[in-house]
């Protein structure tokens, strides 16, 4: 009987999720994830981000831990992920 709890407890915790916002709109990501740039602009653009030789996409997050706030950058050091985080992405073209 013990296992059995113990092993529902293990696929909970794999399975819990914490709500960020992204532009406004609330989205579900695992809660031990650690957020990439790349990561974010998908779920900020639904997987189809805009593109073009003068595309530049800037991502800005606030509310982490610590309650600290900063910019993640294309190939930069992720971002551990907390429950109400906030991130803003901005996609500019200076064609």
């Amino acid at each position: 009987m013990r296992k059995d709890t113990m092993n529902t407890t293990n696929t909970t915790s794999q399975t819990q999720t914490v709500t960020i916002i992204v532009n406004g709109r609330e989205k579900q990501v695992p809660k031990n994830e650690e957020l990439t740039y790349e990561r974010v602009v998908n779920l900020a653009y639904d997987n189809n981000p805009p593109s073009g030789p003068g595309v530049v996409i800037t991502v800005k997050y606030s509310r982490a831990e610590g309650n600290k706030h900063g910019t993640l950058v294309p190939g930069g050091e992720p971002v551990k992920v907390k429950e109400g985080m906030i991130f803003d992405v901005t996609a500019t073209d200076k064609s």
